[in-house]
């Protein structure tokens, strides 16, 4: 037996194995699939020659997270940096645009200019402290209480009724909701408050990176490291009871809190393994994946340059869609995000044909096919989108968790994100990755710092294995 093993292949299972195989341990990824990623894939879902991420395209913290910093990922892969993070077109061809530069975001603002630098310079210039504070578990001193008070007082701003005395008009409320839409939950609340907070921030700091060739590359990054330094990874293999792995000194779950509870059930305390089934999932998104003829006619032009776009209206109109989710109701005119990386990245598609993603909020576990809604949404911001459209293909939030089991109802965070459940998640600890059964860790979304591509729920719960069992310090992860 291997001396570690690692369950799940996607991002955060990745790193977990990374950082072990460099350690000097001999580790094995065994995934149920029969590829490698999770929902960190890139598939031909439509037609020949169109390749689609299955979930995330645009990565915030791929500059920013801490683990891919010390992996050095941008020197792993191509990633482009657009100059516009996000756009939200509004009626007609109004709209909003987060630019890298702050200084240009605020001169299209108008009057609320002076007010976005005001709420997001202190974290623009503090990002690194910002991420420290944000990107870990929250029992914890942040290195820099500054940074951390002057974040917290604009989240207990954002996520309260006292959410709009910043502004005066229509655009900037409209821009900051839609990035903070990305938490999926009612608006406003602490927790979306600082989700929104956080990628906003990054988008101005560090941009939102596109991986070229789609997010796979940055798990093939991550597979040819863990190879080249021994490791191990086989696909379609299951793993349904923890039993199974027991001559491996460490054993890290990349799965859901339920999943691991359910494997685990044989070997873990009756306690714990009720605390990660209570681990509540939030609404889930259903998606659906286009190809194109032509690029997206947006009458509102930087959405035309931006990768991400948001759309759902002004800022009390997503408030109404998210709270219609959050009551069991799929919203008439749903909050939509959409991603159409090969604006920056052409490969993904035939020459002038594009990829689109979007997906919309639904109740969790809905069968609601997200296509008409999403169809009508874009076309009302881009009239002759339509004509474009070569083939789609759905995913209803229920299909995705078929499609990869971290996803349980179509909650793409592997638990719903709330204040609670960022402070205990999936328990009240300082070291929540570890499981009181020595060697066994769970090292996925359902635990800090909760979803994105980022790998640190994956690399925290590997680090903290290797000082409990191996009292092994972190290994350089540089490229050499």
């Amino acid at each position: 037996m291997d001396d570690a093993v690692v369950i799940g292949s996607g991002p955060n299972g990745m790193a977990a194995a990374v950082t072990l195989a460099r350690a000097g341990l001999s580790v094995r990824v065994l995934e149920k699939e029969d590829s490698i990623g999770g929902a960190a894939r890139t598939l031909p879902l439509t037609l020949s020659g169109f390749r689609h991420d299955v979930g995330a395209a645009i990565h915030p913290l791929a500059l920013a997270s801490p683990f891919f910093r010390a992996f050095e990922l941008d020197r792993r892969i191509q990633l482009t940096v657009p100059d516009v993070s996000y756009a939200q077109p509004l009626a007609g061809a109004a709209g909003a645009a987060a630019y890298r530069s702050l200084g240009r975001t605020a001169a299209e603002l108008g009057r609320d200019g002076s007010a976005w630098v005001r709420l997001f310079g202190p974290l623009v210039r503090h990002i690194d402290s910002v991420t420290d504070f944000t990107a870990n578990q929250m029992l914890r001193l942040p290195r820099s209480p500054v940074t951390a008070a002057r974040f917290g007082l604009r989240a207990l701003e954002q996520g309260s009724p006292l959410w709009n005395v910043r502004f005066r008009e229509a655009r900037a409320p409209a821009l900051l909701t839609g990035v903070i839409g990305h938490s999926i939950g009612r608006i406003p609340s602490l927790a979306s408050a600082a989700v929104g907070l956080v990628l906003a921030a990054h988008g101005h700091a560090r941009g939102w990176p596109v991986p070229i060739g789609g997010s796979q590359a940055i798990i093939d990054a991550m597979a040819d490291d863990l190879v080249a330094h021994g490791g191990v990874i086989e696909t379609g293999v299951e793993v349904t009871d923890l039993r199974e792995l027991a001559g491996a000194r460490i054993v890290i779950a990349d799965t859901s809190a339920r999943a691991l509870a359910r494997i685990g059930r044989s070997v873990l305390p009756r306690r714990y393994a009720r605390r990660l089934d209570r681990l509540k999932y939030g609404d889930g998104v259903a998606k659906v994946d286009f190809a194109l003829s032509g690029p997206v006619p947006w009458a509102y032009e930087p959405a035309r340059r931006s990768p991400t776009v948001h759309l759902g209206g002004t800022r009390w109109e997503i408030r109404a869609a998210e709270a219609a989710v959050a009551s069991g109701v799929t919203a008439e005119a749903p909050y939509v995000l959409v991603s159409q990386p090969t604006i920056v990245d052409p490969s993904r598609a035939p020459a002038g044909r594009h990829v689109l993603w979007a997906y919309i909020h639904v109740p969790h576990g809905s069968a609601h096919d997200p296509t008409a809604d999403v169809m009508r949404m874009v076309e009302s911001a881009a009239p002759g989108f339509r004509d474009l459209v070569l083939a789609s293909n759905a995913y209803t939030a229920h299909q995705l968790e078929r499609l990869d089991p971290n996803l349980v109802g179509g909650d793409i965070s592997a638990g719903a994100i709330t204040l609670p459940q960022l402070i205990a998640r999936p328990r009240l600890s300082p070291h929540p990755w570890r499981t009181p059964v020595r060697g066994v860790y769970l090292g996925s979304s359902s635990t800090p710092p909760a979803s994105g591509v980022h790998g640190l729920s994956g690399f925290y719960a590997a680090r903290l294995a290797l000082r409990d069992i191996c009292d092994l310090a972190t290994p350089d992860l540089r490229l050499r």
